[in-house]
C-alpha cells in the first residue's frame, strides 16, 4: 500500500460510473465465474484500492481489467489500472524505471507479459462486439522521450534468463490465456510463414477481415515467449512477435482503432529490440508516425520519426532509410514545409537508388518497392498542394508512375494512388481528369475493408465542392455519398499530451 491515491484507477472508475459497492459485487461475481468463488471483496477494500493505493492480489487485477474493458469498450490492462505486479501487494510491476515502473520503456521481462495481456483484452472486445471509446492517443513526445536512451542502447544481456523446458522459470504471465511451452525451429518457421500470409491479405483487402486472427496469433506467441528458448530461436520468436504486432497495429489503424493501433506499434518496437533488431523497432515507430500524419498531427509524427531514424542503428539498409525519409517528408508536407519536404524526398530517392540489393532484405521491407516510393512521393506532394497548389502537377506525375508499377495483390495501395491522383487533379483545376481517376478508385473500394480509404475519399470529396456546378462532378459527389458508410456522431480521439 502506497498511502497515496491510485489516480489511474480513480480516473477509470469515474469514467465507468459505478459506485464502490457495485464494483465490489461485480468483482466477486466475475471472479466466481473465473473459478475463484472464495473471493470476498467489499466496499472498504475498493476504497483502499482507489484512495490508498493498495494493489490487490491475484486474481483481482485481471478481473478488474476485464470489467473495465467491457464497461468502457476499449482495452484496459492491469498497467492501465495502476496496479503492481500481480501477486505482490503494494508493489508496482518490474517495468519501466525504478521510480516509474509502469512507464515506457518496459523492462525486458515485461514485454511478453504486456503483449499477452493486451492481446487477450483485445480479443475479448472482439468477441463481445464492443468498440473503442474514450481511449487516449499519446502524443509523440510521450513515447519518444522515455524511449530514446533505451532504444539507442543494447538489449539487456540474457545471461541467467530462464531456460527452455524449465517450467519453474516460465513467466507466470504466460499462463493467463495460453499455457506456455517451448517450441522448435519448425514451429517458428510456420509462424514466420503465417506472417507473410497475413501481410499479403492486408495489402490486398485491408485490415478489417483478418485483424482478430493476427491478434490471436500474437497472443499465442506471447505465451511461447514465457519460456526462454535457445538464443537463436528466441530471437526469431521476438521477430515473429514484432512482425505480428506491427500487423495488428496497422490493421487496427486501418479500421479506425487508433489508440489500440498505437499500443501495438509500441509493443512491436519493444519486441523487435528484445530480439536485437533495431531497424525493425524503428520501422514499427515509423508506423506510429504515419498514423499521426493521417490523424492530422504531423508535429507528433516528426517526433516519432526522429526516434525511428536515429534508433534504427547503422545496420539500417539504404532502402529502409529511404522509406523512413518518405514518411518524414509526408509529415513536413502536412505542415506546409515545402522546402524541407523536397529535400527529404530527394534524400529518399538517392538512398533508394543506392541500395544495390547486395544482401537479403528483411521480410518486412518487401512491401516497400519503387511503386511505394512513387506512391509516397505522390502523397507528399498532394498533401503539400493544400498549401502550395503548384505541387499538384508533380503529385499527378508520381501517382501515375506508382500506378504503372503496382503489382497485383496491392489493391489498397492502388486505391490510394487513384485518390491522390484525383485529388491533385481537383487542386490543379482539372475536374474532368479528376472525375476519371476518382471513379476508378470507387470501382475498387468495395473489395477492401479499409477505413483509411474512406478517410482519404472524404478528403477528396471536400475538394469536389467548388466544382459542384459541373453536372459530371455533381454525379460523382452523389456516388461518393452513396459509397461512404455513415459516420457515427463526431468524436475526436482523446489527446494525452504532456
Amino acid at each position: 500500500m502506497t498511502g497515496e491515491p491510485n489516480t489511474r484507477l480513480s480516473d477509470l472508475f469515474g469514467l465507468a460510473g459505478w459506485s464502490k459497492g457495485e464494483l465490489a459485487r461485480m468483482v466477486n461475481r466475475q471472479a466466481a465465474a473465473m473459478g475463484h468463488p472464495q473471493l470476498a471483496t467489499d466496499t472498504s477494500r475498493v476504497r483502499r484500492w482507489i484512495d490508498m493505493g493498495e494493489s490487490p492480489r491475484d486474481p483481482v487485477p485481471g478481473v478488474l481489467a476485464a470489467l473495465f474493458t467491457e464497461r468502457l469498450g476499449r482495452v484496459v490492462t492491469i498497467e492501465d489500472l495502476g496496479f503492481g505486479r500481480r501477486g505482490r501487494v503494494g508493489k508496482r510491476r518490474d517495468s519501466g524505471t525504478e521510480h516509474h515502473p509502469d512507464q515506457l520503456p518496459w523492462a525486458p521481462k515485461r514485454t511478453a507479459a504486456v503483449l499477452t495481456e493486451f492481446t487477450g483484452m483485445d480479443l475479448m472486445l472482439n468477441r463481445r462486439g464492443l468498440v473503442e471509446a474514450g481511449a487516449a492517443l499519446a502524443a509523440g513526445s510521450a513515447i519518444t522521450g522515455p524511449m530514446y536512451d533505451w532504444l539507442h542502447s543494447d538489449p539487456a544481456a540474457t545471461a541467467g534468463a530462464p531456460r527452455a523446458n524449465d517450467s519453474m522459470n516460465a513467466d507466470p504471465a504466460g499462463y493467463d490465456r495460453y499455457e506456455a511451452a517451448p517450441v522448435g525451429s519448425e514451429e517458428i518457421e510456420a509462424l514466420e510463414h503465417s506472417v507473410e500470409v497475413f501481410r499479403a491479405w492486408d495489402a490486398s483487402r485491408g485490415g478489417g477481415l483478418q485483424r482478430k486472427a493476427v491478434v490471436g496469433q500474437l497472443n499465442e506467441v506471447g505465451g511461447m515467449l514465457a519460456y526462454h528458448h535457445p538464443d537463436h530461436l528466441q530471437r526469431r520468436l521476438w521477430g515473429v512477435a514484432a512482425n505480428l504486432a506491427v500487423l495488428a497495429g496497422w490493421m487496427s489503424h486501418d479500421v479506425g482503432l487508433e489508440p489500440t493501433a498505437q499500443k501495438y506499434f509500441v509493443i512491436a518496437a519493444h519486441a523487435a529490440r528484445e530480439g536485437g533488431d533495431r531497424p525493425r523497432a524503428g520501422e514499427a515507430l515509423s508506423r506510429a508516425a504515419r498514423q499521426m500524419v493521417h490523424l492530422g498531427r504531423p508535429d507528433d509524427a516528426l517526433d516519432l520519426m526522429k526516434l525511428a531514424r536515429s534508433g534504427s542503428g547503422e545496420e539500417n539498409l539504404p532502402r529502409t532509410q529511404a522509406m523512413l525519409h518518405t514518411i518524414e517528408a509526408w509529415a513536413q508536407a502536412a505542415m506546409g514545409h515545402g522546402q524541407a519536404m523536397r529535400r527529404t524526398l530527394g534524400e529518399a530517392e538517392e538512398l533508394f537508388v543506392s541500395d544495390r540489393g547486395d544482401g537479403p532484405s528483411p521480410s518486412w521491407m518487401q512491401m516497400f518497392d519503387e511503386a511505394d516510393l512513387r506512391g509516397m512521393q505522390a502523397l507528399a506532394f498532394r498533401t503539400l498542394a493544400e498549401h502550395d497548389s503548384s505541387a499538384a502537377v508533380i503529385a499527378q506525375r508520381h501517382a501515375k508512375e506508382a500506378l504503372e508499377l503496382r503489382v497485383n495483390g496491392r489493391q489498397r495501395s492502388k486505391i490510394f494512388d487513384y485518390i491522390s491522383l484525383a485529388s491533385a487533379c481537383f487542386i490543379a483545376d482539372d475536374p474532368e481528369q479528376a472525375d476519371r481517376y476518382a471513379r476508378l478508385a470507387l470501382v475498387s473500394m468495395g473489395e477492401t475493408s479499409s477505413h483509411r480509404t474512406w478517410d482519404r475519399l472524404r478528403e477528396m470529396y471536400r475538394l469536389t465542392g467548388r466544382f459542384s456546378g459541373n453536372p459530371g462532378i455533381q454525379d460523382l459527389r452523389e456516388e461518393i455519398e452513396r459509397s461512404l458508410p455513415q459516420r457515427p456522431a463526431a468524436k475526436k480521439v482523446p489527446d494525452q499530451r504532456t
